[in-house]
């Protein structure tokens, strides 16, 4: 069984959105899926139409009493299982200050719980987490032995990087836990024609390559940059209304498309996901003709002055250099 923890302290870089969709598509492919919410705004739960109403066991009865993760666990879709969270979950953190040994509460019951309410064993356990360092993350990656991270191709969305990658230090060293690993990087909300996407992640292949040379030991020594990376898409955005994945809700969208890819990279199936990525290619080949085709067609002629002003633009556009902030990865990791 693996146990995935998906963290990034920021927000809105697609966190809740891949640990659902992750686990869904997962589920689809035949395996066994427990879904844990760690976040107390309970999105991941909400998303999948599993919220916690006042009354009915959270994973906050799980963190801060005796109540089993399986008492707890709700069935969203086949293979498919999840620990729903509830606001209460919040103040967790408070009631657990003078807690001994609080940051491995979920290591612990999540131990204890091996084996799905069908009687076969899991074969995945994902962990929403918080976006925040507090003690529910550090009780996710106590719990946890790999690590996605979801990032948004942006400046200020992986400035906060080279934190997590201390966070994830931390854990393994101070907390005893050699076995966490920082299995990959996702990017999410991803514009494939922006400068600025492509010098993020250009920039982001180059550090884990140096980080590689330079300790490796470290626990991202080994982080994959995920080739599949997750388009915008509006249909992502409008599955949580219908407390649906993105299989259920619009299984032919592009997003269905890019977390089925990242499943199976996840997953291990590189043949697939080359098979997959083969029939994309050879489906948008046979598209662009056809596309150009129609265009030239039917649009009319550009005008002399509109032509020599888009050739002016183009020319001043690839001419003007291009500025960026400072590389905040070019940072140590002590």
């Amino acid at each position: 069984m693996r146990t995935i923890a998906i963290m990034n302290q920021k927000g809105g870089v697609g966190k809740t959105t891949t640990s659902v969709n992750l686990a869904a598509a997962l589920a689809r492919r035949g395996k066994r899926v427990l879904l844990i919410d760690m976040d107390p705004q309970a999105h991941a739960s909400l998303y999948l139409g599993m919220e916690a109403k006042t009354g009915e066991p959270s994973v906050y009865d799980v963190m801060t009493g005796d109540a089993a993760v399986g008492a707890v666990c709700r069935q969203a879709a086949e293979r498919l299982w999840v620990v729903p969270s509830h606001l209460d979950l919040a103040g967790a953190e408070v009631e657990l200050a003078g807690e001994i040994g609080r940051e491995r509460i979920l290591r612990g019951k999540l131990s204890l719980e091996r084996t799905a309410p069908d009687g076969a064993p899991y074969d995945y356990q994902i962990i929403d987490c918080p976006p925040s360092l507090g003690v529910l993350t550090i009780n996710a990656l106590t719990a946890a032995r790999e690590i996605i991270i979801p990032l948004q191709p942006h400046f200020l969305a992986l400035h906060g990087l080279g934190k997590l990658l201390q966070t994830i230090k931390l854990v393994v060293t101070r907390l005893d836990h050699p076995e966490l690993r920082l299995s990959g990087v996702v990017f999410c909300l991803y514009d494939a024609g922006t400068t600025l996407a492509r010098e993020v992640s250009n920039d982001i292949r180059r550090f884990f390559a140096d980080e590689k040379e330079r300790d490796p030991n470290s626990p991202w020594a080994d982080a994959e940059i995920y080739r599949t990376k997750i388009r915008r898409n509006i249909r992502l955005a409008e599955a949580p209304s219908y407390g649906e994945s993105i299989f259920d809700y619009d299984p032919k969208s592009n997003g269905a498309d890019d977390y089925a890819d990242l499943a199976a990279e996840v997953d291990g199936c590189k043949r697939e996901f080359a098979a997959r990525n083969k029939a994309k290619n050879t489906l948008r080949k046979e598209r662009v003709p056809s596309e150009k085709t129609a265009a030239g067609s039917a649009a009319p002629a550009e005008t002399a002055p509109a032509a020599e002003h888009s050739a002016e633009k183009t020319a001043a556009d690839e001419s003007a250099p291009v500025y960026f902030a400072p590389n905040p990865l070019s940072m140590e990791i002590d």
